[in-house]
């Protein structure tokens, strides 16, 4: 069946209560040719006649009366009306922030530092609004934005990823996560904790390697210091690689956002890795999302947890 206007259903009520084109018009604030256009635009449409002309109806109009296909639609106008307005309060709901939805993506480092912040200062600034949260990798995250399943993602880049542009996502850096050379307190590593550590030192060790991610920038880091790493562990947990290590089994390379919330036994030790090594954190929107009032909100709370980025290595 053609789409019915609403604004036909508002004619046809205003036809029955007035009993005349003319004050129907005159109740609209529209003109009688105008009204009359519309009815006879719509009849032909569908395929009813829904309002008989009569003659002077002593009230000085055109006296006008609904078909009963007519009464069968203008009985729908005030349901109709009701829910319009009820969607127009919904609306200015979720433009002021007292409703809406948020679904939040992040990588397992941010899980337990920039989420917790993040949906803290959701909580606080825009209670109405309810966030969800998945813990995805970052090309994964993308992929729920482009299909619409995520609003918002947190993610990371390494120096050299060739990720292209994307004209339906803007992303916004959000800073720096350095990563750290993780050992066993009895290999060898540099002295001083604020010089940069050598990763050719280790070109004989055995290393631990993390999410597929974060293998290849290993092995792209360690190609550039002359040597391929022997990777003989891999895990995505931070805590397990930490625990690895502790036992002697290999060294790794790990961002500081893993580091802060993993406790670091005695028997490991941290230092610095190159600075051209760190990660970018950003975070992503589908373009023209930054418009929705609830999206933008996250996104304030996500750059108002992003001093988390700073700060000193543990260990």
């Amino acid at each position: 069946m053609d789409e019915i206007d609403p604004q036909l259903l508002r004619v046809l009520r205003a036809v029955a209560d007035g009993g005349s084109i003319t004050r129907a018009a005159a109740a609209l604030g529209s003109s009688q040719p105008a009204v009359s256009q519309l009815l006879a635009r719509a009849e032909q449409r569908l395929g009813h006649t829904l309002v008989l002309r009569s003659g002077q109806d002593g009230r000085g109009g055109r006296g006008a009366s609904l078909t009963d296909a007519g009464r069968v639609l203008a009985d729908h106008a005030l349901h109709v009306q009701a829910a319009l307005s009820a969607a127009r309060e919904d609306l200015d709901a979720v433009g002021g922030l007292s409703r809406g939805r948020v679904r939040l993506a992040g990588f397992p480092s941010a899980s337990s530092t920039l989420v917790p912040a993040v949906l803290a200062a959701m909580a606080s600034t825009a209670p109405g609004v309810t966030t969800s949260y998945v813990e995805v990798e970052p090309p994964e995250a993308l992929e729920l934005v482009r299909s619409g399943e995520v609003d918002v993602a947190l993610t990371f880049t390494h120096v050299g990823d060739d990720t292209g542009t994307d004209p339906a996502l803007w992303s916004r850096a959000l800073g720096r996560d350095p990563l750290a050379l993780v050992t066993a307190r009895d290999a060898t590593a540099p002295e001083r904790r604020d010089a940069a550590v050598d990763l050719a030192a280790f070109r004989d060790a055995r290393w631990i390697g993390g999410c597929p991610r974060c293998r290849g920038h290993l092995l792209a880091s360690c190609a550039a210091s002359g040597f391929t790493p022997d990777i003989v562990l891999e895990t995505d947990n931070a805590a397990a690689v930490v625990g690895l290590v502790a036992a002697g089994l290999g060294v790794a390379l790990l961002p500081r956002l893993a580091l802060v919330t993993t406790v670091l036994p005695p028997q490991v030790r941290v230092a610095p890795a190159d600075d051209e090594l760190a990660r970018r954190v950003e975070v992503v929107v589908a373009r023209g999302a930054d418009r929705v009032p609830s999206v933008w909100a996250t996104l304030e709370a996500v750059r108002a947890s992003a001093h988390l980025l700073d700060g000193p290595l543990p260990g």
